[in-house]
């Protein structure tokens, strides 16, 4: 193919410059607009033939261009598949379009186009052309530097990244192998790959820490301050100065403290409790004081635009990426003993059947009694007498009073119907190196119980605050199950002899009860599995549609404003309150904002528009933009520390090779069993040829793969033992085979075998983020309702009103794909586009 000697401007300038222009344009118009030289003309005059073909611009019979009209384009974001192809996700959640490999070619994952359908293809799916790209959504790109026949590649570390970029120039210090950092120059067009420049060099892949370095960049974490918050932060005073003091409460004689887990570093929560009277009636005080960050982060100031892209701390194992700088999230705002602090405190009152009967909210100083651990207070509670209370005599008649209104609490919670499931949360332990040394549960005593109902009640002050002042604010929210979800769910518990009651809505009242009564059966884990995989994800959003998970009716998140940036606005909607004011959040730069919507809301909004559920179309408040911002930011946090756990775990596993394990079946799809090793707690596959010389039907319902001629079944929590046979790093996969199984394995996977695995992992992972701890199962930061505010002496005076699967399957989505490469390969071959394909290495 004929190779242009001059740069020619790039479709995306040229439709830049066609849909900004009043008129219509020539040649030689837009030429001189883009600055196109006289050398240049033939190259830039071939590509507009080319666009006028591709249907993108149209050509009047006086040879002026315009963009062609996209009354039926499809808008939405590209996911692409390492095999070459990819597909469209409409942003109105109508089905995807299928974008074969000649579309993809200028085209990288994430990148929002337009396209139109232009067919179908042989498996039926709606198969579609691009029209545009609209945004660009890879700036940089991590990657290996590779070096084949001369010419310097970077393949890149997402398997989603289906092209190698090409290295504009000299490597420079980067040596073959190494991971790097990539600018990219020039995006992918139809007939070019991408280029890019090096301008980091991460290190070598088994580097200690490289995984964390890969996963920040990989999933666009932002991990370094900018300099004018670092500037900012600086400026901050290292103590409480006397000036913070004016118009606070001075809270300094009550004993709170902060309760948390041993390895904790920032302390944003302190509490207290007594025994106060209402009249004849006992009830208690619970004080809930939340580090006032709103107090030094002000609104669009250095470190807010910082926190604001950031919108959440990230946790890896061994390391923090803070959603503030450390002056302020390990200083300033954390609670630590004996130092004076500024807070919000949520002052309640709970009766002894646990109703908030009256709260307040206000800025105090406090100065913190004790840092306790979860472990040391579950000593405490344990043994009044023992060695822990000793050490700290004057503060153990606090600490049973916050054991007393937990359980007062807590009963409240199970008639209020609120769903509590059980999981096993494991954490890394790692060696010097970063590696991990052993993976260990997680055990959840009363003490974090304690903290917890704690915390809801605080969060739920903080909602019925917005809700009773008419003010604006980003709630939590969790809608109920899909009709799609409760169908499986229940067609599953049907095989069984169960029912989930409710009809078409059941409650989580529904759930819980069911989750009662299967308690003791030996099978209640597989049950609770599958009632806990047909939950959505919870959101934030200024339209407070409830908590269905917590059962309340409204819910906001108020009580971690060091990590997390809507507790932060929840803060500053406060303190408009306390003031008699509003507060909207002003003058910032949407254009820097996530926009990116989980596929379930996608689906979502188009079942409701299929049944005329579809709210009325308004433009987007602020306010509608941070919910949805900070709720894709927390789906990036998620994916990222999953991709550094997955990858120390295949590490780890590597060592492994061989050796047999005890395991349970923790998924079945068509393709094999996913399997849990007990002692591990890592996650592999076996795949359904390694099960033996059988045919294995699945059964979607029971969740099982049932031999046709041993009748031999393989079914969820099923115990099994596997010899761990493969682990690739790079796609973070670990392969099982059966520990009685001998034979090799005679049937190679299939290409649409590795695609059913990268779909239903990506299923699961949202299902892991529930059930990944019990305040992220559901939620477990819940509050109640107090509806009432006002000052405490009058509080305490008298009573005051209450407040108020898919089948992991995507054979729909697999299309006939190219064989690729081993990673360690050396050879490129072009495509027919000329471009260097990528290979694994």
């Amino acid at each position: 193919m004929k190779q242009h000697l001059y740069p020619i401007p790039s479709r995306e300038d040229i439709l830049g410059i066609l849909r900004t222009s009043k008129t219509t344009l020539k040649a030689t118009s837009i030429a001189k607009k883009l600055g196109v030289k006289a050398e240049e003309i033939d190259g830039m005059a071939k590509r507009l033939k080319a666009m006028e073909r591709d249907g993108q611009i149209e050509q009047d019979i006086d040879g002026k261009f315009s963009v062609v009209a996209q009354e039926n384009a499809i808008v939405g974001r590209v996911s692409s598949h390492r095999d070459g192809y990819g597909f469209l996700s409409p942003d109105d959640g109508s089905p995807d379009l299928y974008l074969p490999e000649r579309e993809m070619t200028r085209l990288l994952n994430g990148d929002r186009i337009s396209a139109r359908v232009v067919g179908t293809d042989r498996k039926g799916r709606l198969e579609g052309a691009v029209l545009e790209v609209l945004d660009r959504a890879n700036t940089h790109i991590i990657g290996r530097l590779i070096h084949e026949n001369g010419v310097w590649l970077i393949a890149p570390e997402d398997n989603r990244m289906n092209q190698d970029i090409l290295l504009a120039g000299s490597p420079g210090k980067a040596k073959a192998g190494q991971v790097v950092s990539v600018e990219l120059t020039e995006q992918p067009t139809k007939y070019s790959q991408a280029i890019g420049k090096i301008v980091e060099i991460l290190g070598e892949i088994d580097d200690p820490g490289i995984e964390i370095e890969i996963a920040v960049r990989k999933f666009g974490v932002p991990h370094e301050f900018s300099e004018p918050a670092k500037k900012a932060a600086a400026k901050l005073p290292s103590e409480v100065t006397a000036k913070d003091l004016d118009d606070r409460v001075d809270l300094r004689d009550i004993p709170l403290v902060t309760i948390d887990g041993e390895d904790a570093r920032d302390f944003d929560d302190a509490v207290y409790c007594e025994s106060v009277k209402i009249g004849k009636e006992k009830a208690y005080r619970l004080l809930v004081a939340i580090a006032d960050v709103s107090h030094y982060v002000k609104p669009n100031d250095a470190i807010d635009e910082d926190a604001l892209l950031r919108s959440t701390s990230v946790y890896f194992p061994r390391r923090v990426i803070p959603m503030l700088p450390e002056k302020l999230s390990n200083g300033l705002c954390s609670l630590n003993p004996n130092v004076d602090r500024l807070t919000l405190v949520c002052d309640m009152v709970i009766s002894l059947d646990g109703e908030v009967t009256a709260y307040q909210f206000y800025p105090a100083v406090i100065h913190s009694a004790a840092r306790f651990t979860y472990t040391e207070v579950a000593a405490i509670l344990g043994n009044t007498k023992g060695p822990e209370a000793h050490k700290r005599l004057s503060l153990v008649p606090h600490l049973l009073h916050l054991y007393e209104v937990f359980q007062i609490l807590l009963k409240a919670r199970h008639r209020r119907g609120a769903i509590d499931f059980e999981t096993t949360e494991t954490y890394i332990v790692a060696n010097a190196a970063g590696k991990i040394e052993k993976i260990l549960p997680r055990t959840r005593n009363d003490a974090h119980k304690l903290i917890e109902e704690c915390m809801l009640a605080a969060n739920v002050c903080a909602a019925s605050l917005l809700d009773e002042f008419k003010h604006l604010g980003v709630y939590r929210i969790h809608a109920g199950p899909t009709k799609e979800k409760l169908t499986q769910v229940r067609n599953f518990l049907r095989q069984l002899g169960l029912s989930l009651t409710g009809g078409d809505k059941p409650s989580a009242s529904d759930y819980a009860q069911l989750m009662q009564k299967i308690k003791e059966r030996p099978d209640a884990q597989l049950l609770q599995t599958m009632l806990l995989r047909s939950m959505q994800q919870a959101v934030y959003s200024p339209d407070n549609i409830g908590h269905f998970g917590l059962s309340y009716e409204a819910y906001a998140h108020f009580t971690s404003p060091i990590r997390r940036y809507p507790d932060l606005l929840t803060h500053r909607a406060i303190k408009a309150i306390l003031l008699g004011k509003k507060y909207e959040p002003k003058d910032i730069d949407t254009s820097v904002l996530n926009t990116t919507i989980s596929n379930a809301a996608r689906k979502q909004m188009a079942l409701d528009r299929a049944a005329g559920k579809e709210r009325p179309q308004k433009e987007a408040t602020i306010w509608d933009m941070l919910g949805t911002h900070c709720s894709a930011n927390e789906r990036r946090a998620d994916e990222a520390s999953r991709d550094v756990e997955a990858w120390l775990k295949c590490y780890y596993m590597k060592s492994k090779l061989g050796e047999e394990f005890v395991g349970t079946i923790s998924g079945v799809t068509q393709f094999g069993l996913f399997v849990q090793l007990d002692e591990m707690f890592v996650e592999g596959l076996v795949h359904i040829t390694e099960l033996g010389a059988d045919y294995f039907q699945f059964d979607d319902a029971r969740h099982e793969l049932r031999g046709e001629r041993s009748g031999k079944r393989y079914q969820l929590t099923d115990k099994i033992k596997v010899v761990v046979s493969r682990v690739d790093i790079d796609a973070r996969k670990i392969d099982l085979s059966l520990a009685s199984s001998a034979v090799p394995n005679r049937f190679p996977k299939t290409r649409e075998f590795e695609e059913d695995v990268e779909l239903h992992q990506k299923k699961r992972g949202v299902a892991a983020k529930i059930s990944k701890h019990a305040t992220s199962v559901i939620e477990k930061n819940v509050p109640l309702n107090g509806k009432k505010s006002g000052q405490l002496e009058s509080v305490i005076e008298k009573s005051v009103a209450k407040p108020k699967h898919k089948k992991a399957s995507t054979a729909a989505k697999q299309v006939e794909q190219k064989p690729k490469a081993s990673k360690q390969g050396k050879t490129s071959k072009p495509t027919k586009s000329g471009k260097l394909s990528k290979k694994k290495r």
